[in-house]
């Protein structure tokens, strides 16, 4: 297994690389498994997938600080993937932010966002809303001060297109690449354009959380584009497919007719690992 530093290393030289690349989205630590053994190096745990799978609750930061570093832990445990974590607002102000960065740091997360939508969202909102461009650089320069390792990548996250436009997008972008982020992390573009704006003005690498389909791999990575998230499929997989194990199950259904749905006794050993359990079991169990 790597360690956390090298997991991190790995991750910033996808930033400095010239290609981009989609990370797998785990919620546990038996996902995180699979991911790596498909060939993922890249891994990403969204606040959103963390309440789902923790609490089974909508993505409304009901979740904790303590209840989703915990979560990364047992992701960690179980792979070396270098993971990408949504931290949110930092679970606060900016003190907050900097508690969350120690958390997720010593998980052994490998880029963290800190992002500047008001959250949890006021009472009466209609809409997404943000915080200054003040306090959100107080955020980021608070993260900056707490990280330990150089290594981990602090990423300045906006959705900010939506509600104020590329313009007002950019002028919170520039700020928290003044601020000295690794990188920044962009949802809701639009447009190639305003990709190629936004790298150009913050002259960072770019996370693209969501854009449009007609937009090629190859234009991303053009215009600084080094990182695109494909949704959370995996999560929704698992809800649909154990929705019909278990309707199957209820109704009279013969366990032998799942097969086409389930996992061989052979898959669950090789991402159980049991074969090296049982090797440890023989040379240290007395």
């Amino acid at each position: 297994m790597m360690t956390a530093t090298e997991q991190r290393q790995r991750f910033r030289a996808i930033l400095a690389g010239a290609e981009c690349k989609s990370p797998a989205s785990v919620f546990d630590g038996l996902s995180a498994r699979l991911a790596r053994s498909v060939g993922y190096d890249l891994g990403i745990l969204a606040g959103s997938v963390a309440s789902n799978t923790t609490l089974a609750a909508p993505d409304l930061i009901v979740l904790t600080l303590t209840e989703f570093a915990d979560q990364v832990r047992r992701i960690q445990r179980a792979s070396d993937l270098s993971l990408i974590v949504d931290a949110d607002h930092g679970y606060g102000n900016a003190l907050n932010v900097m508690r969350t960065v120690e958390e997720c740091e010593h998980a052994g997360v490998s880029c963290l966002s800190i992002e500047d939508t008001a959250l949890p969202t006021p009472f009466g909102s209609s809409g997404e809303s943000f915080i200054s461009i003040a306090e959100g650089v107080g955020k980021m320069k608070a993260a900056l001060a707490a990280r330990r390792d150089p290594s981990l990548v602090i990423a300045g996250r906006t959705s900010a297109i939506r509600g104020e436009g590329i313009e007002g997008a950019l002028a919170r972008l520039k700020a928290y690449a003044g601020a000295g982020v690794d990188c920044v992390f962009v949802v809701g573009l639009e447009s190639v354009e305003q990709l190629a704006a936004i790298h150009a003005a913050t002259k960072l690498p770019v996370i693209i959380g969501s854009a449009p389909a007609s937009i090629t791999r190859e234009q991303f990575a053009a215009n600084g584009g080094r990182v695109l998230l494909q949704g959370h499929q995996p999560t929704a997989a698992v809800v649909k497919t154990l929705t019909e194990v278990y309707t199957h199950l209820i109704n009279g259904g013969a366990p032998s007719e799942l097969k086409a749905k389930v996992a061989s006794a052979e898959q669950m050993d090789a991402v159980t690992r049991a074969a090296d359990y049982k090797d440890w079991q023989k040379a240290f169990l007395r």
